[in-house]
């Protein structure tokens, strides 16, 4: 059990340090803050199982966002590392049962919905979310498919039975 444990930290904090590898390479955005640090979270969601991998996610966005000066506030970054927290853990549950359909929602989830989240705010509204759209469904896209990729390459050698039993 402790062994396990070991193991499941060991990995973490790889994923967490890969996430922040990666909120270094950037999609072009208007907020500088859409950048390849998720694909880790979600790969750990995938191997170590949904909690491990929200943790990866919403770290890679605030480095993200840290790398960037928190340019849409603390507060709004916060809301936003949620939301990929609980992508990364939607994903580690259906991307286990069928890994195509994972790609698919959490990609549009990542893409539109999270964007659309902030339709209401004032400070934010419409313009916001049509700015956002593109480079948010190319980096969602990107760092889902990437993580599958990972995954499929890797989950022979790490055994998952390990950590999700």
């Amino acid at each position: 059990m402790t062994q396990q444990k070991t193991k499941v930290f060991s990995l973490m904090g790889l994923f967490i340090a890969l996430s922040a590898v990666g909120a270094f390479i950037k999609v072009p955005s208007p907020t500088g803050t859409v950048a390849l640090d998720s694909a880790p979270g979600f790969v750990a969601a995938l191997l170590l199982g949904p909690g491990p991998g929200a943790i990866a996610a919403a770290l890679g966005h605030l480095f993200t966002s840290l790398f960037a000066g928190f340019p849409l506030t603390l507060p709004i970054h916060i809301i936003i590392a949620l939301e990929m927290a609980a992508f990364a853990a939607i994903y580690g549950y259906i991307g286990k049962k069928n890994l195509t359909v994972g790609v698919i929602v959490v990609s549009l989830l990542n893409g539109i919905i999270a964007p659309a989240t902030f339709i209401p705010m004032p400070q934010f509204g419409m313009a916001f979310f049509t700015a956002m759209l593109i480079p948010l469904l190319v980096a969602s896209a990107a760092n889902v498919i990437v993580s599958a990729l990972v995954y499929k390459a890797i989950a022979g050698i790490i055994k998952t039975e390990t950590f999700n039993s």
